[in-house]
């Protein structure tokens, strides 16, 4: 699992830790990060779950996160909130860290990959009156310049 300590990521590891499974995890940065105690702390985490060095952006150490796992779940994906180039910002690094887990996934014999997607695929401004479904798509968020406002047309 990428990103275990990301608010899906955590709900995932537990749920997987209650039905009984191993679990390896990757942090960006295990030695600076708070949520690790909610983590270890979790029934089941002492016997079966590993936490491992993993930064989306370094090729480095993902053959080794991903050894002898049959399944993988891709929920980690650098993210910030205000940007300047969002292709440049969030898009390249997205595709570059998820090229970096594919790639180890298939040199390791990975059986199952799970790609999880991010909530601003489906808005930029939850309303919490209703619940989104599937059929729900963010239409406001774009790369395209003219629709963010960002070039003018005449």
């Amino acid at each position: 699992m990428t990103g275990a300590s990301g608010f899906i990521a955590t709900q995932i590891v537990r749920t997987l830790l209650e039905r009984g499974y191993r679990v390896r995890g990757t942090i960006r940065n295990p030695d600076r990060n708070a949520d690790l105690a909610f983590l270890t702390s979790l029934p089941g985490a002492d016997e079966r779950l590993e936490l491992v060095r993993g930064d989306l952006l370094d090729s480095r150490g993902w053959d080794a996160a991903v050894a002898e796992c049959e399944y993988v779940l891709h929920t980690a994906s650098p993210y910030q909130i205000d940007v300047k180039d969002p292709q440049r910002d969030l898009v390249d690094p997205a595709v570059r860290g998820t090229r970096h887990v594919l790639d180890a996934c298939r040199r390791a014999g990975v059986k199952r990959v799970i790609l999880t997607s991010s909530m601003a695929a489906v808005t930029d401004q939850p309303d919490s009156s209703r619940v989104l479904t599937e059929a729900d798509w963010n239409t406001k968020s774009t790369l395209d310049r003219r629709r963010r406002g960002l070039i003018k047309t005449s």
